[in-house]
């Protein structure tokens, strides 16, 4: 068997959930260390929160999402995804973009420019050319909120890399996967109830596209006047909790494998909520608290049930939660609660919960790779090619 056709190379989601598996156990961790002066901090011209910011958006979000998109092209638009070859080639660029900004500050300008873009820059475009080639045999008409917001990601990446726009720069991207977020949420929820409750949840054409339509122009947040930002955070919260109204969450939670996926829904609501308070001159509700609720609520919670169900779903695994699965949730709970809850009531021990959010999702994250790696380094096990 060639090395390329070996089943790690069949779809997308293979190698980039193992990336971002092993990205998710190491980067809080390494964080936490550089926080907590255990470690030296990486060699760079930028501050160390620049660094982490950029690493779990961009090294971390991007493995999970480009991972996501490489293989939902395929049922979106019936064509067969981008695999052996291309995704070594891609794997090589997004490990270079780990090394170079660790060493940022012993690199040549344009030799860290070129590593800091070719993942990005590259996986933006081969996506965005499989949904505008294949437009016509495209199941979702929205998919063109992809082609207006992958090449955005670009643009959030050097602006948080940014001395001047950092904060620009942070809102972009928590933005961008605030989009990514409920474009999934709304497609694959709906599946999750029908198979699991035989029930039909709410899917009004106007009210999605109203709550995509708000979320996309709050990318921009940071260029628009602060109480009009503020109050488009309001209306996409309020447009979103309608919506959860008729989403059957007391069925839900019935099930922690579905129930998480509403859990991360609410942090998104609960966010967009603190947005527009910082945005009209809250200054009790931080930026940092802001962006720590999606990144711990909603990527945090949501993240781990989707790499499970994608990796059973796609090598012909039974997708049902066992106990192995129901800790790695219960365990990116527990590091929400750490993060966010711990500090609130004790705010000296505030090292100690960074450190104890951090060794959630290292065990978390731990149990996922011993359990699911195998998995994608292996051939489906109902016989199928990918």
């Amino acid at each position: 068997m060639k090395f390329s056709t070996h089943p790690l190379w069949l779809l997308g989601f293979r190698p980039f959930f193992i990336l971002a598996i092993l990205a998710g156990l190491t980067l809080p961790v390494v964080w936490a260390w550089i926080y907590s002066d255990l470690i030296l901090a990486p060699k760079t011209t930028f501050s160390v929160l620049q660094w982490h910011a950029h690493e779990m958006f961009f090294g971390f979000g991007w493995a999970v999402l480009g991972g996501f998109l490489l293989t939902a092209t395929r049922s979106w638009v019936k064509v067969r995804g981008y695999h052996g070859a291309a995704l070594m080639f891609l794997v090589v660029a997004w490990l270079l973009e780990r090394a170079g900004m660790w060493f940022e500050g012993l690199l040549p300008h344009w030799l860290f420019f070129f590593s800091n873009h070719l993942f990005l820059g590259s996986i933006v475009a081969m996506i965005a050319w499989t949904l505008a080639r294949n437009r016509k045999t495209d199941f979702y008409r929205d998919n063109f909120l992809f082609l207006l917001v992958l090449p955005m990601f670009l643009i959030s990446k050097n602006l948080l890399l940014s001395a001047d726009y950092f904060q620009d720069g942070l809102v972009m991207a928590v933005g961008l996967f605030r989009v990514a977020f409920l474009v999934m949420l709304e497609r694959t929820v709906t599946q999750f109830m029908r198979g699991s409750f035989q029930v039909e949840i709410l899917s009004n054409s106007t009210l999605n596209l109203a709550i995509k339509l708000s979320g996309l122009t709050l990318v921009f947040a940071s260029f628009l006047p602060p109480p009009l930002a503020g109050a488009i955070a309001l209306l996409a919260a309020l447009l979103l909790s309608f919506r959860f109204l008729f989403w059957k969450p007391y069925l839900a939670m019935q099930r922690l494998d579905i129930g998480i996926m509403y859990l991360g829904y609410l942090a998104i609501i609960a966010q967009l909520v603190i947005e527009a308070l910082r945005l009209t001159r809250h200054p009790e509700f931080s930026i940092s608290i802001s962006i720590h609720v999606f990144t711990f609520g909603a990527m945090g919670l949501i993240i781990p049930a989707m790499l499970m169900r994608i990796t059973k779903g796609h090598t012909g695994r039974m997708v049902v939660f066992d106990f192995g699965d129901k800790l790695v949730l219960w365990l990116m709970l527990l590091a929400f609660a750490y993060r966010l809850i711990a500090p609130q009531i004790d705010e000296a021990d505030y090292k100690i919960w960074i450190m104890l959010a951090a060794a959630c999702w290292f065990f978390s994250y731990s149990v996922l790779a011993w359990r699911y790696i195998p998995y994608l380094l292996q051939s489906r096990v109902d016989g199928k090619e990918h």
